[in-house]
């Protein structure tokens, strides 16, 4: 936490954590002093975590499922908080990695529109094959079909490319803090 006070203290007012209970242990002391700090959770969220999840976070970029997205939906009735979501595209269609296959991503946009769900974009992690431009383009056009506003694009090896396709949130701590230990 001790590399993050010098960016809050600067102004930087968006946070991404991998992990629900990490963030909890880190967070939860500044937010409740800092109300305009937003959290964003960009791990893969499970279902058994989204009641602390809905506590914690302001942004979940993780939604893959009908399923947990009804989780979530329940979740924000009982604690009367509303929180912007990012339905997760598996644009590569790589079998290690979470995500709904994008032929099913209107599907899962109008059952979160039923469960009146405040979707806000689209986010993906395309194949680590160097050239980002055809996922991304793919995703970008998805994404204005489908009238969102937000894009959650873009990681510490591609974040430049991803904002050549209007992408508003990046994934970029390793740029900025180094890899984990």
């Amino acid at each position: 936490m001790t590399e993050i006070l010098p960016l809050i203290e600067y102004g930087h007012q968006h946070f991404g954590e991998n992990k629900v209970q990490e963030a909890f242990s880190k967070w939860n002391e500044v937010k409740t002093k800092r109300k305009d700090i937003k959290l964003h959770m960009i791990g893969r969220l499970q279902s058994n975590k989204v009641k602390q999840a809905i506590k914690i976070f302001d942004y979940i970029h993780s939604v893959d499922s009908i399923k947990l997205a009804k989780k979530i939906a329940d979740e924000q009735v009982k604690q009367n908080k509303k929180i912007k979501l990012f339905l997760q595209v598996n644009i590569g269609e790589e079998s290690q990695k979470n995500g709904i296959p994008i032929s099913d991503i209107n599907d899962l946009a109008n059952e979160c529109k039923n469960m009146s769900l405040n979707v806000v974009g689209l986010m993906c992690l395309p194949p680590l094959i160097g050239n980002n431009s055809q996922f991304f383009l793919t995703i970008k056009k998805k994404n204005d079909e489908l009238n969102f506003k937000d894009l959650s694009l873009g990681m510490s090896n591609d974040y430049i490319e991803a904002l050549s396709y209007k992408s508003t949130f990046l994934r970029i701590g390793t740029k900025i803090f180094g890899k984990r230990s």
